[in-house]
């Protein structure tokens, strides 16, 4: 009995991050940048790897210079391959690791698009859709696919080369690996304009 609410209680540190995440929805990006570093001062390089991945992907979303977007997401992207299945289901029954892996490594390759490196961002792109079939057939695996092709044709010179006015030319939708438009704290969803 201990074991099953020991199970059923919420992570604190996921609670944590998911909060920050909050506070950079609502547009203090300066703000969550500082508390998420600090979040993961506290986690450290070799913390639970399910905390690890979720703060260094949002962390990238933070970032001012696309390079140190790419190191988070790299970081994101090193945390997940340490996971197993058995992690992920610990703390969600509905998560597998490898469905992770389509929207970590799009990410990488818009990170890539931003740095003029084409080559770089076709090979993540290959891997996110290598790796789609692990996704789910609902409204998020939905989104990941469709930023997939979106990148793709865009790689391709056949879509378009950058988003609506205001937008960065190198923001590419970036859906997170566990679910949803950003406002769930499972895990690291992302989404770019």
């Amino acid at each position: 009995m201990a074991e099953q609410q020991e199970q059923a209680a919420p992570d604190a540190m996921m609670t944590r991050i998911g909060q920050v995440v909050m506070l950079h929805h609502g547009g203090d990006r300066e703000e969550a940048r500082g508390r998420f570093l600090d979040l993961w001062g506290e986690i450290g390089e070799d913390g639970d790897p399910l905390h690890r991945c979720t703060l260094a992907h949002y962390l990238a979303d933070t970032q001012d210079d696309p390079a140190d977007e790419l190191a988070w997401d790299l970081r994101a992207l090193s945390a997940a391959e340490e996971l197993t299945d058995g992690d992920a289901a610990e703390r969600h029954r509905s998560l597998a690791a490898r469905a992770f892996y389509p929207s970590l490594h799009l990410n990488l390759a818009a990170d890539y698009v931003k740095l003029g490196r084409s080559e770089a961002a076709r090979s993540h792109l290959r891997s996110a859709r290598g790796a789609a079939g692990a996704l789910g057939n609902d409204r998020y695996g939905d989104g990941v696919r469709a930023a997939i092709g979106r990148l793709e044709l865009r790689l391709d010179g056949t879509g378009p080369s950058h988003g609506g006015p205001g937008e960065d030319p190198g923001s590419v939708e970036r859906p997170g690996p566990f679910g949803g438009s950003g406002g769930e704290t499972l895990g690291p969803p992302r989404q770019r304009p």
